[in-house]
């Protein structure tokens, strides 16, 4: 059976909504275009911008599980953002320029106990990835169905906020990527590690509520990771329906 994309995903601001895309065009040592270009940084970050910093400098969903249920649609043109949560009314806004009313907005999302977020910023090096170096998330469907066999349930594969999802691979065959390159439509990216998981997973993307115990069910394989981190190395077109094969 024949590797193919199904999905292209994209987070303009870190933790705080995905968006679907029909195509994106990668670069060598980028990630997915505007993908975690903005993030969060609580009262008691430092974070500014000038250099990547690990995500325990932002709210994010691990803390904050209401984030998880929130979609994004980005106007590049425009630059401006439209973030939608069930429990709020949509907001537009320039990242860029209108930071408070996003912030005005988004504080009605944190717990009383949790840390309050007190900027947006950009990244003015690298994306805000959980990687040190500029990378794309590549999700595996099998190994997803996988966990939902183990759980006893469906679950919504948003919960782990991949960029690139493919379906025709063996539950966790992305794990054999790991140093090796792969072509996905135009580009080719090498696999650098497996991304280990938080309690982020444990929330539901509709709801933004915790619901099931992932990281116990990644346990019964000995790990806790899903999905894997790839750094572009030639870059090009990918699009939905792109095979997928190794190099």
């Amino acid at each position: 059976m024949t590797a193919t994309v199904t999905e292209i995903w994209r987070h303009p601001i870190k933790s705080h909504g995905r968006e679907a895309l029909d195509s994106v065009t990668v670069a060598a040592g980028g990630t997915v275009p505007f993908d975690r270009v903005w993030a969060v940084a609580h009262e008691r970050s430092k974070a500014d911008g000038s250099e990547w910093v690990s995500c325990g400098h932002f709210c994010r969903v691990a803390k904050l599980p209401s984030l998880m249920a929130i979609t994004a649609r980005f106007d590049e043109a425009q630059s401006r953002i439209t973030l939608s949560h069930p429990d709020l009314p949509d907001l537009t806004f320039d990242p860029d320029g209108d930071s408070m009313a996003f912030l005005d907005w988004a504080q009605t999302l944190v717990l009383e106990d949790a840390l309050r977020p007190a900027r947006l910023i950009k990244a003015r090096a690298q994306a805000f990835t959980d990687s040190d170096f500029p990378s794309v998330t590549l999700c595996n469907h099998a190994s997803h169905r996988a966990v939902e066999q183990r759980v006893g349930q469906p679950l919504s594969h948003l919960r782990w906020r991949g960029n690139i999802w493919i379906d025709g691979l063996a539950p966790w065959e992305e794990f054999d990527w790991e140093g090796r390159e792969v072509r996905i439509g135009e580009a080719v990216l090498r696999v650098r590690e497996r991304t280990d998981r938080c309690k982020s997973t444990h929330s539901n993307p509709a709801t933004g509520k915790r619901d099931v115990d992932v990281l116990s069910a990644l346990d019964s394989w000995g790990h806790q990771d899903f999905s894997v981190r790839a750094e572009v190395i030639q870059g090009g077109a990918i699009k939905t329906g792109d095979e997928v094969a190794r190099v």
